[in-house]
C-alpha cells in the first residue's frame, strides 16, 4: 500500500508473493493471491504464512483506505483461524474495518479458495 501522501502504489512484500489489492475504498477491500506451488507447504496445500500474509495485506488495505492525508497505519495483533487447507487454487481476501478510532482501528478478514471459506481473521491496526 502506498504512504498516504503518494498516489504510487508499493507493497513490495506483496509483490514478493504476487498479492493484488482489487479495490480499496470506504473501510473495505478485496485482494488475491494467485496459486503458487512455491507457496505450499510439506503436505502440498498453501503455506498458512502465505494466507495470513493476505488477510494482513487485505486488512491493512482496508484501514488504508481510511486513513487521513500523513496518517499510516500498522498491524498491532491478528487472531488467524484456518478452517480448510487451500489447495491449487487463487486465494481471495475480504476485509472490512469494524470500528476506526484515534488509535486503532479493529478490522475482519475473509479469505477464499475456489468459492470455499478456508480462513477468518481478526486484527488490531494501530493508527499514527
Amino acid at each position: 500500500m502506498p504512504d498516504s501522501d503518494s498516489s504510487k502504489s508499493s507493497h513490495p512484500f506483496a509483490e514478493l508473493l504476487g498479492m493484488e489489492v482489487i479495490s480499496c475504498a470506504d473501510g473495505k477491500s478485496v485482494s488475491s493471491l494467485p496459486f503458487d506451488p512455491k507457496l505450499d507447504n510439506p503436505n502440498k496445500v498453501v503455506h498458512g504464512g502465505a494466507i495470513y500474509s493476505l488477510a494482513d495485506t487485505c486488512m491493512g488495505a482496508a484501514v488504508f483506505s481510511l486513513l487521513e492525508k500523513g496518517e499510516r497505519c500498522a498491524t498491532i495483533e491478528i487472531k488467524m483461524t484456518y478452517l480448510s487447507p487451500a489447495g491449487t487454487n487463487d486465494l481471495m481476501s475480504r476485509s472490512v474495518v469494524l470500528k476506526k478510532g484515534r488509535r486503532v482501528a479493529m478490522v475482519e478478514s475473509e479469505v477464499f479458495s475456489d468459492g470455499q471459506l478456508v480462513a477468518k481473521a481478526s486484527g488490531s491496526f494501530a493508527l499514527f
